[in-house]
């Protein structure tokens, strides 16, 4: 005599279980995978390999004279032209003998494709961009965890 079971399959793995690692933990900084930066009255490439980077920290810009005008930016390239993509600009040309200062943060993700890069620009040395940056995922969006993770 026949007999009709049915036998359960269960999935144990981490992705079935929902366990994969949060978002907000893949893009940890870790000391051995971020990259400081910091620009006054230069400029430093952040990155230049292809792929999605988080980039934070601080601008501030200064003035203290009337007339002119301070300029703290994160700019991308693809080595023909140039895009700003964060500024602060601090303009003291409407006031008088007085100094200007403003200051504000920044944190995002970028991609780079092949070729292009992402810089910190200070205009003067009265203007600072000060941050961080770490590898979050590769060109083709495998995601990179930080130095030393090992997700279980």
């Amino acid at each position: 005599m026949a007999q009709n079971v049915i036998v359960p399959v269960i999935d144990l793995t981490a992705a079935a279980e929902g366990s994969t690692v949060p978002q907000n933990l893949q893009t940890a900084i870790a000391f051995g995978s971020q990259t400081a930066f910091s620009a006054n009255n230069s400029t430093d490439v952040i990155a230049n390999t292809a792929g999605f980077y988080r980039i934070f920290g601080v601008a501030s810009s200064q003035n203290v004279s009337t007339g002119s005008s301070n300029t703290a930016s994160l700019t991308m390239t693809d080595g023909l032209s140039v895009k700003t993509i964060w500024a602060l600009t601090v303009d003291s040309s409407q006031t008088t003998n007085s100094a200007v200062i403003s200051s504000e943060s920044f944190d995002f993700v970028v991609f780079l494709a092949s070729g292009e890069s992402i810089s910190a620009v200070s205009s003067d040395f009265l203007a600072f961009v000060k941050g961080s940056s770490r590898q979050i995922a590769d060109v083709n969006g495998n995601l990179v965890n930080p130095l030393g993770f090992t997700p279980q």
